[in-house]
Formats: structure tokens, C-alpha cells, sequence
């Protein structure tokens, strides 16, 4: 791929995969927009690792906090603790989407990657998303986050697996409906976002490995760069604006991308 396609495609990447906008959505339509050949797993592997970067890199304070509060409430008589109640939180949020896109991969690749379908999905989980943030009581912050909690938002993960759902869109969606507040729910989308892009990239990276395809490796390396980057400012300046802005402004955005994909394919 040439300078220009990688350039593009990983600061979507970057900036779309933590936004509530569908990452996977976009980069599906970005060949169809701009003219791209498709982009090839070598580059998903590159633009995933960048975004994975970004999350540890921003967050790696709070997982240090979690990993230590975790190990320290494992001994039967040791008392419980906030970072280790997240920590579980966490890998119980995560546990759906693994196991599901295990088991949908090769129907999700073949079935549901269609424009129509992206388009839809933009619009309907946009709606959803409005809903949520409109009626939800937002009181919670990220310590009373319970198991039940974490099932709920890990459940509506699965639906992250259609393109155009979005993975940060659902979750924010589910704990505005267990009653955190935008940035209680947006910090545990992101949380939940470290084991589940590790997982992704990992099962493209074996899909990679499985090919023939030749591997670029400035691509490869200019793609984890730029949307790490990208990926981490996008991260800082949404979790410092969410909870004045709200979440109308990307649901606007998702219903003028919907009827836009509608209008490329009629």
C-alpha cells in the first residue's frame, strides 16, 4: 500500500476504534470511499496494535492499580477490594465477546460485513445509544461497578461483532444503562477494550501468519505508529469533553454516516 492509504486508514483507525463510532465500519467503507485496494490483515495486525498501545499507554497506571488489587484479594481470607472488583469486572466483561467471536468468526466475515448491514447497524446502535444517554440516571462512577454490571455491558459487547455497532458504542450504551455516568461508562469501555483488542489482534495476527500474503514492514510500522498516536489524543480529549457534550454529537454523526452508506450503495 502506498504512504497516503496507510496514513489514512491508521488515524481512522486510531480515531474511530475508542470513539462511538464503529472503527471496523469504517475501515470496511474507507477502500469503497477513497479508492483503496483492501487493505490486507498485515495492516488490521499494525492499526490494532497501535490502538492496544494507546490504551495501555494512557490507562497503565489504573491497570497497574487493578493487577495489584487483584493479586492482593486473591488469598480466600483476604478482604475485597475496588481495583480487584474491577479487575473481575473486567474479565468477566470480556469473557462474551471472546468466546462468541470464537465461535461467529467465519460467519461474521462472510455474512455480516455487507454496506447495507454497516449502515444499518450505524444508524439502529446510534439510536440506542441516544436512548441511553437520554433516559439513563448517570449517578454511578466506575467503584460501585458490580459483576451483574459487568455481564450486562459484556453481553452487549457480543453485538460489537456486526460492523458498524461499535465495540466503544455498545459498552458506553450498556452502563448508561446500569446507571454510570458517561465517563464511568466511557473509562470502562476502555478498560474493557485492552483484553478484547488483545484478543483481536492476536487471532488476525494467526490469520496473518496462515497466508501467504506478502508483509510490508514500513507499513506495518508506520500503521502502529500513527494510530497509536492518533488513538491516544483521541482517547485523552473524549474522556475530558463526555461528560459536558454528551453523546448527541456522535450520534448525529452515526445517523449522517448510516444514511450516507445508504446513499453510496442505492
Amino acid at each position: 500500500m502506498d504512504i497516503l492509504s496507510v496514513f489514512i486508514l491508521s488515524v481512522i483507525q486510531g480515531l474511530t476504534e475508542f470513539l462511538p463510532i464503529s472503527s471496523s465500519g469504517h475501515l470496511i467503507l474507507a477502500p469503497h470511499i477513497f479508492g483503496f485496494a483492501d487493505q490486507g490483515l498485515s495492516l488490521d495486525v499494525a492499526v490494532h496494535f497501535g490502538s492496544l498501545i494507546a490504551i495501555v499507554a494512557y490507562f497503565w497506571r489504573d491497570v497497574l492499580a487493578i493487577l495489584k488489587g487483584w493479586f492482593r484479594a486473591l488469598p480466600p481470607s483476604a478482604p475485597s477490594n475496588p481495583e480487584a472488583r474491577l479487575g473481575w469486572a473486567v474479565i468477566v466483561g470480556v469473557i462474551p465477546v471472546v468466546v462468541a467471536g470464537l465461535l461467529l468468526k467465519s460467519i461474521i466475515e462472510s455474512q455480516f460485513r455487507e454496506p447495507w448491514i454497516i449502515g444499518a447497524a450505524t444508524i439502529f446502535f446510534g439510536l440506542v445509544l441516544w436512548q441511553a444517554d437520554w433516559t439513563s440516571k448517570r449517578e454511578r462512577n466506575l467503584s460501585s461497578i458490580t459483576l451483574k454490571d459487568a455481564i450486562i455491558v459484556g453481553l452487549a459487547q457480543i453485538l460489537a461483532l456486526i460492523p458498524g455497532t461499535s465495540r466503544s458504542g455498545i459498552t458506553m450504551t450498556a452502563g448508561l444503562w446500569v446507571g454510570l455516568t458517561r465517563e464511568a461508562s466511557s473509562r470502562f469501555s476502555f478498560l474493557l477494550a485492552i483484553p478484547t483488542v488483545l484478543a483481536s489482534s492476536a487471532l488476525i495476527t494467526f490469520d496473518l501468519l496462515e497466508t501467504t500474503e506478502a508483509v510490508d514492514w514500513n507499513a506495518i510500522a508506520l500503521g502502529v505508529v500513527l494510530s497509536a498516536i492518533s488513538a491516544y489524543l483521541c482517547i485523552h480529549y473524549f474522556l475530558k469533553f463526555i461528560e459536558r457534550i454528551g453523546m448527541w454529537p456522535f450520534v448525529l454523526y452515526r445517523l449522517a454516516l448510516g444514511a450516507f452508506i445508504f446513499y453510496l450503495i442505492a
